[in-house]
């Protein structure tokens, strides 16, 4: 059939809408929005057709309409379909960077959903009657759980580092150690952002060695601050020396100069009672004299996306009157998920935030659900080798970086199904699960996975395999 007779043949856009609304497709689009979807599917068909680059198999308009109203269908889906949406973390790796980090408490959800609802008291004094500060809703928490004078809260600790150098060192010096010019994801350099805030930066010691008189010898007319940068996504090991955080509080305070500690991962929770890595508290580096401590809202601590500062009074508040405080301030959202997640650190001891719970867990524990759900799984499919394996998690989110949690893992292989065939299919089901490989073998690491999960696993492990 010649080119002109099939583009005779192409159904027109009224006839297409027609089709779509009878069988109740499109309704919940806006018409114009409908009619532009079938317009530009009919003008990629016939320009197909007209470059002859067509590869459809439809010869008349019944065929065409067919091929059509199915490609319609399948742009409107992908239109209706959420970019964010949430997974299945089965990988063990707990502050999962690219699964969002740490999953919130449900009081934390409960509180957000709770100001999401209604109005609030975000900038609004209920004893004065009038406006009021965003700055005060969650500082009282911070100060009681860190030991702080003052605190602030900006949208990530990024931000916190930028706002922090821009205050209290443009144009100034700031003295760092060698060894804690850190980077880390998505090329966040310490020397970068100093240069970007106006701060000029002062290295001192070399790589692996740096020692008081090294701070001591750089300070001159022009320093602002001594800041000491914890190395949370890396270690250095061997022939190493660093100066203490008391020692380098003694001599910024005989110096006359800021010292300010960022911790980048920042934990109320001491891990080390749990066996569990050295990350130092936040109250314990305040308490060894840092004048300023910035951490991340959402890994250790358990919260939303954010940058905690907390410290003296006089340096908090200069932060807060900055022009920058304002552009990189936190919504109410964020707001209301940071002071639940702060007042289960203080009075429940953050047994129910699940980053502490699963970073905690132990591997006894976590090997008796794997043994029950390899039982489950073994049940209800006959197609599975399971084997329980001892395994390591990890903290993740660049934090403690030399720690390996003792676990065991789900291994499975099917014969109906390479493995990395199975980890796709996982992957791409209704409600995402993200697994590992190793060895061959699909890993399952129900470290991050809840009891719920797990059911929604065993299903759809159940159902690729029927």
């Amino acid at each position: 059939m010649s080119i002109l007779k099939l583009l005779r043949e192409l159904p027109s856009i009224h006839q297409i809408q027609e089709v779509l609304l009878k069988e109740n497709h499109g309704r919940e689009f806006p018409p114009d929005l409908l009619k532009q979807l079938i317009q530009e599917e009919v003008n990629n068909l016939r320009e197909g057709l007209l470059k002859e680059t067509y590869t459809g198999k439809a010869r008349d308009r019944h065929g065409f309409q067919s091929e059509l109203i199915a490609s319609i269908k399948e742009k409107m889906a992908s239109l209706n379909a959420n970019n964010l949406i949430p997974v299945i973390n089965a990988t063990g790796v707990v502050l999962h960077t690219n699964l969002g980090r740490a999953r919130l408490s449900d009081a934390a959800i409960d509180h957000m959903i709770e100001i999401a609802k209604s109005y609030s008291t975000l900038e609004y004094n209920l004893t004065e009657g009038m406006r009021g500060s965003r700055h005060s809703i969650v500082e009282e928490a911070v100060c009681k759980a860190t030991g702080a004078e003052s605190a602030m809260v900006v949208n990530n600790n990024a931000a916190a580092v930028f706002l922090i150098l821009s205050t209290l060192a443009k144009e100034k010096e700031v003295v760092v150690s060698r060894g804690e010019l850190v980077e880390i994801g998505g090329s966040f350099r310490v020397s970068s952002i100093m240069e970007e805030s106006g701060a000029r930066l002062k290295e001192v010691g070399t790589t692996n060695k740096t020692h008081p008189a090294d701070y001591e010898q750089a300070v001159n007319d022009e320093t602002a601050m001594f800041m000491k940068v914890h190395r949370s996504n890396f270690a250095i090991v061997g022939f190493t020396s660093e100066v203490e955080r008391e020692q380098l509080a003694s001599i910024a305070k005989k110096q006359q100069v800021i010292f300010y500690e960022d911790l980048g991962s920042g934990a109320l929770y001491d891990y080390r009672k749990d066996g569990i890595g050295e990350e130092p508290t936040v109250q314990e580096t305040l308490a060894c004299g840092a004048d300023l401590v910035s951490f991340s809202g959402d890994k250790l601590l358990g919260g939303p996306q954010a940058g905690l500062i907390a410290g003296k009074k006089e340096l908090v508040d200069q932060l807060k009157k900055h022009q920058l405080a304002r552009v990189l301030r936190v919504d109410k959202f964020t707001l209301a998920a940071l002071e639940a997640t702060l007042w289960e650190q203080l009075y429940e001891k953050g047994t129910n935030i699940p980053t502490i719970r699963d970073i905690t867990a132990q591997a006894e524990e976590i090997r008796h659900r794997a043994n029950q759900f390899k039982a489950q799984l073994e049940k209800k499919c006959s197609h599975y080798k399971v084997e329980v394996e001892a395994s390591f998690s990890q903290v993740g989110g660049g934090t403690m970086p030399a720690v390996e949690l003792p676990t065991y893992v789900l291994a499975i292989r099917t014969q109906a199904y390479r493995v990395n065939e199975l980890e796709e299919k996982l992957r791409c089901s209704k409600r995402p699960i993200i697994t590992r490989i190793k060895d061959d073998k699909l890993f399952i690491d129900l470290r991050t996975v809840t009891t719920d999960e797990e059911a929604v696993i065993l299903r759809e492990l159940v159902h690729i395999n029927h």
